[in-house]
């Protein structure tokens, strides 16, 4: 571009996807601003979705297991007596502690912050609209990374600006004053798996419905209902193939959310978590001005660069929709601040790991069993059931299991899927060998550490190949 604009580069959002381009654009010896609406970086994800939950759930984890963590023990929580506004603060302490680190790091790179609300002029010029003043600031690029927000169904009280709401989103769990004895969860996406986990674990009897045959249905079949399972011994109830006809409060005898179904069944509980899906924070941003136009849920068309229609927009993280993920909403940061200025990148590819933090945790990397099916792809898989591991025994963590998918006829690693302890810490294993293009006799070579979880993959391998010559495959 031949013009000369103030910034090479203005981000417009803070969270992973934002800090991740602005540092590389730094890196690169660009000059970057960053327009962030809230007064504290880091995004939904570090105030509301991500870390918060996260954090709730190891201080739940902390609770089942009837031990207190070192990090609980330093606000005095005694785990006897804890309390929803004792678990809050422990996340609380967590969501400073980060959001000190990233606008550290974000200053020490030499990023510009601007406080206030962004919208677009044109494709090069920003409105910067905040508390201490109006800016106007000219860029070569722009990053779109504004997040989302939740959507509240139709008909739905919205009680987001109340003190002590009892229909809550993942984004105002954190007002809930007192751990519900009941709970009905509309949606079973990530989000709604992970906090119906959450609350069942702690003894809240727990209704989760769902539009679909399954929640998290994008996932293995296998592992989500092995998960099921486990979250039944909490007493869970599933409600799938439901669709939500209405959301409404009852003020008498006592304040209660009631849910009723297209099947004619009707939920009632002490509070409600809508995680019916996420709207693109496009609002006010006048993408029009730039050339751009989102879809009905706010969400930007990207090419595999996070390159938008307009040449010098580029968009990322939850703005562009799936995965929604903070890992990958990272990558696409870095792969888009890369591309904008011309340096080597490649695309993020699909063999990202997927990290699901409900308790017990899921994670994934590659095919599913049903993908491959429907691409007729010849397969074979081989299981790790943690009660056949050691660690499994030592740790008293017998529940959980890893799965390998190969190609039949290649024996290259096609999927690996886990259901247990350190799933989402297991996976990368399973993830460099897919793209570094291995297969099962990596597996079958190699030396794991004993007694460890990774050890799965061994014995996962060992299965593989047992049932490849048992069917003539080998």
């Amino acid at each position: 571009m031949d013009a000369i604009y103030e910034y090479d580069l203005v981000v417009i959002g803070s969270g992973p996807a934002g800090q991740s381009a602005a540092i590389q654009a730094c890196k690169l010896g660009k000059r970057v601003a960053m327009v962030e609406r809230k007064r504290g970086v880091g995004g939904v994800s570090v105030h509301l979705g991500t870390l918060p939950s996260k954090t709730f759930r190891e201080a739940v984890i902390s609770l089942k297991r009837g031990t207190v963590q070192r990090s609980l023990e330093a606000i005095g929580v005694d785990h006897v007596q804890m309390t929803m506004p004792q678990l809050l603060d422990r996340v609380s302490s967590v969501i400073h502690d980060e959001q000190q680190l990233i606008r550290s790091m974000l200053v020490r790179n030499g990023v510009k912050i601007f406080w206030g609300f962004a919208s677009f002029v044109d494709s090069n010029t920003i409105m910067v609209d905040s508390a201490d003043g109006d800016r106007t600031i000219t860029t070569a690029f722009t990053l779109l990374a504004a997040g989302t927000r939740p959507v509240i169904p139709p008909g739905c009280p919205d009680q987001s600006s109340e003190e002590s709401p009892i229909i809550l989103t993942s984004d105002t769990v954190g007002k809930l004053r007192e751990i519900p004895r009941s709970l009905v969860v509309v949606g079973g996406g990530v989000i709604g798996v992970e906090y119906a986990s959450f609350f069942a674990s702690l003894g809240t009897k727990v209704t989760l419905v769902e539009r679909a045959a399954r929640p998290i249905s994008f996932m293995d079949h296998e592992t989500v209902d092995e998960l099921m399972h486990e979250m039944r011994t909490h007493d869970m109830v599933f409600r799938c193939n439901e669709n939500v006809t209405s959301i409404k409060l009852i003020e008498e005898p006592t304040r209660r959310v009631q849910v009723e179904l297209e099947s004619g069944k009707r939920v009632t509980a002490d509070a409600a978590i809508i995680s019916g899906g996420r709207q693109g924070c496009v609002e006010g941003v006048h993408l029009e001005c730039a050339g751009l136009v989102a879809d009905e849920r706010g969400r930007i068309k990207v090419d595999e660069y996070y390159r938008t229609s307009t040449p010098s927009i580029f968009a990322a993280g939850d703005l562009i929709g799936f995965p929604s993920l903070s890992a990958t909403s990272a990558a696409q940061g870095r792969i888009a601040a890369l591309a904008m200025f011309g340096a080597p990148v490649s695309p993020m590819g699909d063999s990202y790991p997927v990290g699901i933090y409900a308790i017990p945790e899921l994670s994934s990397a590659g095919a599913t069993e049903q993908k491959l099916s429907a691409d007729k792809v010849p397969y074979e898989i081989g299981v790790a059931r943690y009660s056949e591991i050691a660690r499994g025994k030592i740790d008293q963590n017998a529940d959980g299991f890893l799965k390998l998918i190969f190609h039949r006829e290649t024996r290259v690693l096609l999927g690996v899927h886990i259901l247990g302890a350190n799933a989402t810490e297991l996976v990368h294993i399973g993830q460099a060998v897919i793209r570094l293009n291995g297969g099962l006799d990596f597996f079958l070579s190699n030396v794991f550490n004993y007694p460890t979880y990774a050890e799965c993959y061994r014995v996962a391998a060992l299965n593989a190949y047992n049932n490849m010559r048992a069917s003539g495959g080998e």
